[in-house]
């Protein structure tokens, strides 16, 4: 509907332009202008309402004059996207040897030199055809970076803000000769845990990630492998490597838990805890859980990852050791959650048990106040329903004989709940 509209628009400028053209008008150049401008503000309004993808489509369905002509109503900003989503030899005639900018995400090709990772930053189309990579990663990339890489390779990267499908069959599986782990790794900074999905994509023998947010595992294998000869040799001991940098790095947090939960468990042992010390105590004890429940969900992620790998036989007999290694680690791993949650939930729990007993000490003091005030009640009630017939009313001291019987019957029992030691 879209491109039969703009061919309409095209013939009825074609004709209009041709028809005057052919008319001796005096001023013929200024109708032109009118009938272009008026035709063109018309192109470029249903340009507007259409998205990248329809505007490629539209270009790609029309004759290279009518194509350059709708090019040319296509806004600046638009133009990266629209020149995504078209042919090289279209792009090349529209815009010559220009290379459409790929937007503000990272990407980087990793190649071995002397034993040695050598990071290659990758900015244009010419980049990668002088670097001979095992590894690309791609950090929040565009769709417009996607496309290059995955136009490059031959593959289809996925978009890393939709890596959100849970099920096994989506996570791990085989798709004509490419290899698809979907994982989570661990970001623990400030204080804010959270699960950064991760695609991995192998082909050949190039290991492709795709990732949202930087992280420390991603980091901490760069520098290794930079510094230390051997340390990687191929695509598949960069994954592995990967898995087990995030290992290490779950078991660092586990460490800073323990740490954590021994301050908190001073407080809660402590003598007297205040409600305001329970409540940052609880606080403190639901973000270490968090965090500990989350640690425990990557390493079942991450046990399944490399239990694919080993099943699919990719690996060699070195790699395959390193993956069994990589399994006896989560399951040290696994046991320390499960004692970590035992100690949370003690922790929980005592805590409450404080805070009842702080609520119950109030309570304590409200009945015994309470009890204390029954005797002196009952003699004013007493009092006052016999107005007229009590004798002591006439006598002048009286009241103070009523007001000192009233506070001896609240001093007699609080001297015999302090003897019991009810109000310590």
């Amino acid at each position: 509907m879209s491109l039969q509209t703009v061919s309409d628009l095209l013939k009825k400028h074609r004709l209009v332009e041709s028809m005057v053209q052919n008319q001796p008008l005096p001023r013929r150049k200024l109708v032109i202008s009118l009938v272009q401008k008026q035709h063109m503000a018309e192109l470029c309004t249903l340009l507007a309402r259409l998205s990248a993808v329809e505007v490629g489509q539209i270009l790609s369905s029309l004759a290279l004059d009518d194509a350059l002509l709708v090019w040319g109503q296509i806004e600046a900003a638009r133009q990266d996207d629209v020149l995504w989503e078209i042919s090289d030899t279209l792009r090349e005639q529209l815009v010559g040897d220009r290379e459409p900018h790929c937007g503000m995400g990272q990407m980087s090709a990793f190649e071995l030199v002397d034993g040695r990772l050598s990071k290659v930053a990758i900015t244009c189309r010419h980049d990668l055809y002088d670097v001979n990579p095992i590894w690309i990663d791609l950090l929040a990339p565009s769709k417009a970076q996607r496309l290059l890489i995955g136009q490059h390779y031959g593959l289809d990267l996925p978009d890393p803000y939709e890596l959100t499908d849970l099920e096994a069959s989506a996570r791990f599986y085989v798709e004509q000769n490419e290899i698809h782990i979907h994982s989570d790794f661990l970001l623990d900074r400030e204080g804010k845990s959270r699960s950064v999905p991760v695609a991995f994509v192998m082909s050949g023998d190039i290991l492709f990630s795709v990732r949202s947010e930087e992280l420390p595992v991603f980091r901490l294998q760069r520098l290794r492998a930079r510094t230390q000869p051997g340390f990687v040799t191929d695509s598949k001991d960069m994954l592995l490597d990967l898995y087990g940098a995030e290992a290490e790095y779950s078991a660092d947090a586990l460490e800073n838990i323990y740490t954590e939960l021994e301050a908190v468990s001073k407080k809660v042992l402590s003598q007297n805890v205040s409600d305001e010390d329970a409540e940052r105590i609880l606080a403190d004890i639901a973000e270490e859980e968090d965090l500990n429940g989350r640690i425990r969900r990557n390493m079942l992620d991450t046990q399944r990852a490399v239990s694919f790998l080993i099943r699919r036989k990719l690996l060699s007999p070195t790699q395959l050791e390193d993956a069994q290694q990589i399994l006896r680690d989560i399951e040290s791993l696994n046991s320390h959650t499960a004692f970590l949650f035992d100690k949370i939930n003690f922790l929980m729990d005592a805590t409450v048990g404080f805070i009842n007993i702080n609520q119950n000490k109030v309570i304590k003091i409200f009945s015994v106040a309470s009890v204390a005030m029954l005797p002196p009640t009952l003699i004013a009630s007493v009092y006052g329903m016999n107005f007229e017939h009590i004798p002591e009313l006439q006598w002048m001291l009286g009241y103070p004989f009523a007001l000192a019987l009233m506070a001896f019957s609240i001093l007699l029992p609080y001297l015999y709940f302090r003897r019991k030691g009810w109000l310590r």
